[in-house]
């Protein structure tokens, strides 16, 4: 994936009427505007709960550093900012896009706010209220269902600071506030589109019942998100869009109503004892050398301290394994070195509408030496990025013809692109002794070109060595193609923001800002540096990726050049 300079400064001048095509075109029907009837709005009228009867507990660590900007008036969502007066909304005034005003009404900078002493609680109440003022009763933006199942969720993780603190007339406006959203989210649940409206939804339901309603209506909130758990959590305890992200914060959800339920002494369902370890377990699987996450699919790197905070609250030490087979994914761990390879197909619709065209992309580390990566991904970032780190190309794997993969098709019901494929897409592994061999292939251009794409990768003794071959080849059974021109192909690898690629003759030198330094070695003529796109780290970084360019022969059989390309990464410092 490379882009131009100008690429990266769009958004800054971008007009408000294509603001607005950008996100109808990449958000479909779950960015447009709610609707309430007349009936909904009579049900939304009327006081709330005289008060909390529980608080949930906020189990994440605190984001210091925006906690910190925000009492500046500094507002950052991605690559957009605004700074206001200190104390100023950001709401009084027009934000940068409405991808930015998404985030910013889903609160989930309103605990990091608290976190920031008396002045920040004073704040954060501040802000509450005047949201509530302009928004309160009832906004069609604002109120979209996944976004309010997300504000609720975060107002109830700061319960005892924004609802137990100030005047009694204050305390009930918020609260009304509160219920009147949680009595919106019940009436339109079942009308959800995506996903993750339904498990958001399903979330604050639980939370809804259990902290202001003493306990009415559990069994209904709880069997409601036992479905969602169901049909978004993989038998391997991974997320179904093999997101280690995704993984994450589910998980997050389910402990943190797992402890609700202990403290408020009402049993705790078979179902999430049964999936917590499960999760935890595939969540120890996708944490990196550094601690934090890998960026498969739909997911960024997360704070280290929040993946910890969330693996801490296991029973017992989570499962180590290195195949993951119903979330697709193969690892190998050698001394410090660590690669994992994603040999997953997309899930099935709805989940596929943000999947990735990644297959058998992979990322290696060296302890918590980043190194190959894909260009990640992140919520921050706005909508078109988003987009754009779904193709091939923005994955560390080949690309045929400048093709994707898998299949982009449209879905008119909710006006998004889902990823279908690829097809064939299966991984073998051997260890024998100190050896590990993966061999993976896809289909996904033999439909088009006749060609299979093969990726070997082999690992011996301590890790300080990882060779890899990829091979266009044309299967036995496939009828010889009259066309003798060559197909051109490209191979990937993205380098992670932290490490800085030195040009050789012979070698690419890589020096990790963690002081691991590896060389890559090809056999292929012409490799390359090129700038790439890095959105994990919530904002989009430029770090530079290896390109290896040539024209694959349509009838080889992928054992020679120019179908056969064969490259390692080589450790040059001691382990």
């Amino acid at each position: 994936m490379a882009e131009s300079e100008s690429d990266f400064n769009a958004d800054r001048t971008r007009t408000s009427s294509d603001d607005a095509a950008l996100w109808r075109r990449f958000r479909g029907v779950v960015g447009e505007d709610a609707k309430v009837s007349t009936l909904q709005k009579l049900k939304l009228t009327g006081h709330g709960p005289d008060g909390f009867s529980l608080h949930i507990s906020n189990l994440l660590p605190p984001d210091d550093r925006r906690g910190d900007a925000l009492m500046r008036g500094v507002w950052r969502i991605g690559q957009q900012r605004m700074e206001m007066a200190p104390g100023d909304a950001p709401w009084s005034l027009e934000m940068p896009s409405r991808h930015f005003a998404d985030r910013v009404h889903r609160f989930g900078w309103l605990p990091d706010l608290m976190a920031q002493g008396e002045d920040g609680i004073a704040l954060a109440r501040a802000l509450t209220d005047d949201w509530i003022i302009r928004f309160g009763k009832f906004n069609g933006f604002a109120w979209r269902i996944e976004p309010t199942a997300s504000r609720v969720w975060n107002w109830m993780r700061c319960g005892p600071g924004l609802f137990e603190m100030g005047t009694p007339e204050e305390r009930s406006e918020r609260i009304d506030a509160l219920s009147r959203q949680l009595r919106y989210l019940a009436e339109v649940i079942d009308s959800a589109h995506d996903p993750k409206s339904r498990w958001m939804g399903a979330v604050a339901l639980v939370a809804h019942s259990l902290c202001l309603r003493k306990g009415a209506g559990l069994s209904e909130a709880l069997a409601r998100l036992e479905g969602e758990v169901t049909a978004q959590i993989l038998p391997d305890g991974g997320h179904v869009t093999r997101s280690p992200a995704h993984t994450l914060s589910s998980l997050l959800h389910l402990q943190t109503v797992e402890e609700a339920l202990i403290r408020v002494q009402r049993p705790v369902p078979d179902w999430i004892t049964k999936w917590v370890p499960r999760m935890g377990a595939m969540l120890a699987f996708f944490r990196s050398g550094d601690g934090a996450l890998d960026t498969f699919n739909d997911g960024d790197e997360s704070r280290a301290e929040l993946v910890e905070a969330v693996l801490s609250r296991l029973e017992t030490p989570p499962r180590r394994f290195l195949f993951a087979p119903k979330s697709g994914f193969q690892k190998i761990e050698r001394g410090t070195l660590r690669f994992v390879l994603d040999c997953g197909e997309a899930p099935p619709r709805p989940f596929a509408e943000h999947a990735r065209a990644g297959a058998l992309g992979f990322e290696l580390s060296d302890g918590p030496a980043r190194l190959v990566t894909s260009c990640g991904y992140s919520s921050e970032v706005n909508v078109d990025w988003q987009a754009a780190v779904r193709r091939t190309s923005a994955h560390s794997t080949l690309v045929l013809a400048g093709r994707d993969s898998s299949a982009f098709v449209f879905n008119d019901e909710t006006r998004m692109r889902a990823v279908t494929g690829p097809e064939g897409i299966a991984a073998k592994r051997l260890e024998e002794a100190n050896e590990i061999w993966l061999d993976a292939q896809h289909a996904g251009y033999k439909a088009a070109y006749g060609l299979l794409h093969r990726r070997r990768i082999f690992v011996s003794g301590a890790g300080d060595r990882l060779t890899g071959e990829d091979s266009l080849v044309r299967p036995v059974a496939q009828p010889m193609s009259d066309d003798k021109k060559g197909i051109p192909f490209e191979i990937r690898f993205h380098l992670h923001p932290t490490v800085t690629a030195h040009m050789g003759r012979e070698v690419i030198r890589l020096v990790s800002e963690t002081g691991a330094i590896w060389r890559f070695k090809t056999s292929h003529e012409g490799a390359r540096l090129e700038r790439t796109a890095y959105l994990a780290r919530g904002v989009v970084d430029t770090p530079e990726q290896i390109v290896l360019a040539g024209f694959a022969d349509p009838n080889a059989d992928g054992s020679q050049p120019p179908n056969c390309v064969r490259w390692a990464f080589i450790r040059e410092t001691p382990a």
